[in-house]
């Protein structure tokens, strides 16, 4: 797959007549006979190749004056693999977006974080999607409003404005425009029964995601480094608390054959849409794993780990922050170790919620409140101590920005001239904080055991020349690399 597939016509017709569902969310087909959209594997007869044009985004057909499929719902397609493999203005504008920011802090507050001009952006997200930031926003917020119709028995009141509508007209018309349905005919066709959460502020969904998914490290590493109070492992489901714009939540997330099934509490409905992001961003659920294998497998070292195991996930975060400190807590320490130093910075500076179901307590401190603390306080080294203390100091101060929208090379720099920031804490960091898939951690003492038994340079220069070849997914060798070791990390708990 590549940037801007949806220009070539032949690749995306054979994609469509072969029902081809690895193109879900890579690009749209509008048909112009019927003027709707569906995602690739739509069940309906494909049209004609005539009658086909195609869009790289929902809202670019949107605005084309195209209405959803009420059969294959593309708006519910996982979303480009694009926005998270790439780190040009459109990959970070489009992960803004997908945070709410645009909702929040319109697009000049997209376009200041960014350091672009409001014109700029949308002049390039335009080119590249068909739609602006505004339009891009919409069909998002469409989206959230059709899952809330759909999976929540809320007055459409509070649901236009939970998704972000300035008005129950706007949130009527656009439901209206997009989906050819008004809001109660949406709620009419849902089977009874399968609609209505009974407590308020609680919903269930489906995240869907590109098969294959291999849930053994992706959850086993959550489940493995859980704090407790903040993270835990439960009936199968590995549960955490969130800390949102509006307020807070805790959600349990359960892997299934076919879906990531998801149940979110919310303080706030309003943080919906951007729960649902940081969910998916943390399991990885828009990687392209088809793509990733297949290039990891041209290594002959690494082809029989891919086959015997494919569609391995980075493990990410929903708080690039609290990744961040997290990291420093677990220089060379013991995994347990580093769980027991962020228990106590949590049990004694983070937020308490209230979770009905007793295992969760806090929320993960935030850079400000972390920089207000004592020092002498923290049971670790002194040289330890001033690279805590200066992290949280310039997260807390913005020096350091780890959002969705930093730039991974300029932030890795940055990262590397703090204090006891050394190539192993910044690479990790740029993994799963950052989002990086290039990175990679060859100073890693389970990569060099790794590398030794399977017959690759163990030392970090000669690796990282070695795996030069698995460029742009060192990310995800690491995974599979990481999986030869018998730690937790690497299995579902039982």
């Amino acid at each position: 797959m590549q940037k801007g597939m949806h220009t070539d016509t032949e690749r995306c017709v054979r994609a469509v007549q072969s029902k081809d569902a690895r193109f879900d969310g890579w690009f749209f087909t509008a048909v112009l006979t019927t003027r709707i959209y569906c995602r690739p594997s739509c069940p309906a007869v494909p049209p004609k190749p005539a009658n086909m044009t195609f869009y790289p985004s929902a809202a670019g057909c949107q605005q084309a004056g195209f209405r959803a499929c009420k059969r294959c719902r593309p708006d519910t397609s996982p979303g480009s693999p694009e926005w998270n493999q790439r780190a040009d203005l459109v990959a970070r504008a489009m992960r803004l977006i997908a945070d709410g920011v645009v909702d929040r802090e319109g697009v000049p507050g997209l376009a200041v974080r960014l350091g672009y001009s409001t014109r700029q952006v949308e002049r390039q997200l335009l080119a590249e999607l068909g739609a602006g930031p505004l339009a891009l926003a919409r069909a998002q917020r469409a989206q959230t409003a059709r899952l809330l119709i759909e999976t929540t028995a809320l007055p459409m009141a509070d649901i236009a404005f939970a998704a972000g509508f300035s008005s129950i007209r706007t949130f009527n018309d656009t439901v209206r425009e997009v989906f050819a349905l008004s809001p109660s005919e949406l709620r009419a066709r849902v089977p009874r029964g399968n609609a209505g959460a009974v407590t308020p502020g609680v919903l269930t969904l489906r995240l869907p995601f590109r098969a294959p998914l291999n849930p053994e490290n992706l959850f086993g590493h959550l489940a493995a480094t859980a704090v407790p109070g903040v993270e835990e492992w439960r009936d199968g489901a590995y549960r955490r608390t969130l800390r949102l714009p509006y307020g807070h939540g805790i959600v349990a997330l359960t892997p299934n054959p076919d879906h990531i099934a998801c149940r979110l509490t919310l303080s706030d409905l309003r943080d919906l849409t951007v729960a649902i992001s940081r969910c998916r961003r943390m399991l990885d659920l828009d990687a392209d794993p088809v793509a990733i294998d297949d290039q990891l497998r041209t290594d002959p070292v690494l082809a029989p780990l891919v086959a015997k195991a494919p569609g391995r996930r980075v493990p990410r975060t929903v708080d690039e922050a609290e990744f961040a400190v997290r990291a420093v807590l677990g220089q060379q320490v013991s995994t347990a170790a580093a769980r027991t130093h962020a228990a106590r910075l949590v049990t004694v500076h983070g937020d308490p919620v209230d979770d009905p179901e007793g295992g969760l307590t806090h929320l993960f401190p935030s850079p400000e409140q972390l920089a207000a603390l004592d020092p002498e306080s923290l049971a670790m080294p002194r040289t330890r101590r001033t690279t805590f203390t200066t992290l949280v100091g310039q997260l807390a101060d913005g020096a350091l920005n780890l959002g969705v929208e930093s730039d991974w090379t300029e932030t890795r720099a940055r990262l590397l001239a703090l204090p006891g920031f050394g190539p192993w804490t910044a690479d990790v960091i740029a993994m799963r904080a950052l989002g990086d898939p290039d990175a990679f951690v060859p100073t890693d003492l389970g990569i060099r055991k790794a590398a030794q038994e399977l017959g690759l340079p163990s030392t970090p220069a000669a690796l990282t020349a070695r795996a030069a070849a698995w460029r742009p997914w060192r990310a995800y060798a690491v995974q599979y690399l990481w999986a030869t070791d018998s730690h937790p990390i690497n299995f579902l708990p039982v």
